[in-house]
């Protein structure tokens, strides 16, 4: 009945459009571990479009001129081994700021990526800046590659040059995040139940542990004020960190199995995670109450079933830039599109063994990556936001939750800038 009733569904809902698929070439010995695709990730500025190959590659491509190629010659597109391979301690200058597709040798199996770009007057919060080896211009784009065996390679994006090796956790780093004022403060999660914080500006500097995670951190994302950090992990952890204190605002309860993507909206107002329980959950970050639930499994799954080996665990979760959308991608071979303001998905699409997923930098293109180490792309629904979604966008960028109640305004105002309607 069960099953019956998800086809039927899925036969109703509205078709996503391919828009192209990078398939990773055959791997030169017959290994099948090592292959998966952890991580995609958008520059923020749009230019590149880098995701781990796996067997310890990792694959840039300018993102405008993988978009021309698909409209070209179709939307398959082998990745080429040919391509330029930049080692871990090569360089090339004279190429530097043109977008160029190349291939980095990282040395070990990579599980986690991210882009930061540098804003000049964001100084470090080094003391002794006098020292510093190096000095990132507000052209800089770097990319962070999280490891296998605990290190973090920093890399210069144009030239493929190792700028930094950051060493100090025992296991897998699991997730990457740059903050997003351009400050490259930078923090990893990993499989030794910590967060560390670390200052590229200051050479690479740790400058803060995060503990309160008894077991594998999943997870993190920057709020886009840069002023909180939420962290997801296995027993069912979603935390939420102030990263001027570096101290725990709170613990947010409500998920039955391990929680392993969050992301904020565009706005900072909503939190989303998604976890093995089948459910995705947007909460209001700043008094941790659960705003939506979006079940990928009907009926919805009892907690004790929700708490196990289910079928339809959620691997990853992200928001559309517009503020609108999110994607999801489950064990049950889809990828789906929810608007925040409706149960259903409002478009779907096929997708076998997919373990991450990522919105473009203008939100028109959602990519996913899978564990042969190939990525595929689709077009996300497109809608004009309305007049009021945008001004309650501007609004809630600047106030939270407690000062939003505290308005001299209609109920049903206030309601709708708290995503409540």
């Amino acid at each position: 009945m069960e099953l019956a009733w998800n086809s039927r569904l899925f036969l109703l809902l509205v078709r996503s459009r391919t828009i192209g698929e990078l398939l990773a070439p055959a791997a030169p010995f017959d290994k099948k571990c090592g292959r998966e695709n952890w991580t995609v990730a958008f520059a923020p500025d749009g230019s590149y479009f880098a995701w781990s190959q796996g067997h310890r590659t990792v694959k840039l491509v300018p993102w405008s001129q993988c978009l021309r190629n698909f409209l070209l010659h179709g939307t398959k597109n082998v990745t080429s081994s040919s391509s330029l391979r930049l080692s871990r301690q090569n360089s090339d200058g004279g190429q530097k700021n043109k977008p160029r597709e190349h291939i980095i040798d990282c040395g070990d199996i990579v599980w986690s990526l991210a882009f930061g770009s540098s804003v000049p007057e964001k100084q470090s919060r080094c003391v002794n800046i006098e020292w510093h080896r190096f000095r990132f211009g507000q052209d800089q784009l770097l990319l962070a590659t999280g490891l296998s065996n605990g290190r973090i390679k920093i890399w210069d994006v144009y030239t493929g040059k190792l700028l930094l090796n950051l060493v100090d956790h025992t296991e897998v780093v699991r997730d990457l995040t740059f903050a997003p004022d351009g400050s490259l403060i930078l923090v990893s999660a990993s499989r030794d139940k910590t967060l560390r914080v670390w200052d590229l500006k200051d050479d690479g500097n740790m400058m803060k542990v995060l503990r309160g995670h008894q077991n594998w951190v999943y997870s993190c994302a920057f709020s886009p004020d840069s002023s909180m950090l939420c962290s997801v992990g296995a027993s069912k952890a979603v935390f939420l960190w102030n990263m001027d204190t570096y101290t725990m605002i709170r613990k947010l309860e409500g998920h039955y199995h391990d929680v392993v993507a969050c992301d904020f909206s565009p706005d900072g107002a909503l939190l989303a995670t998604a976890s093995y329980d089948t459910r995705v959950y947007i909460w209001d970050p700043y008094n941790g109450e659960i705003l939506m639930e979006f079940g990928h499994l009907f009926p919805p799954p009892t907690p004790i079933f929700a708490g196990g080996a289910n079928d339809r665990w959620v691997r990853s979760v992200s928001f559309s830039h517009d503020g609108l959308h999110i994607a999801s991608l489950a064990d049950d071979k889809m990828v789906r599109f929810w608007r925040i303001d409706e149960d259903l998905p409002v478009q779907v699409a096929p997708l076998s063994n997919g373990l991450c997923c990522a919105f473009s930098t203008d939100g028109s293109v959602l990519a996913a990556g899978t564990q042969d180490g190939s990525v595929y792309f689709w077009a996300t629904p497109r809608q004009v936001p309305s007049l009021q979604h945008l001004c309650r966008m501007s609004i809630r960028r600047v106030m939270p939750t407690q000062e939003v109640q505290e308005l001299p305004i209609p109920s049903k105002v206030l309601e709708f800038l708290s995503y409540r309607i």
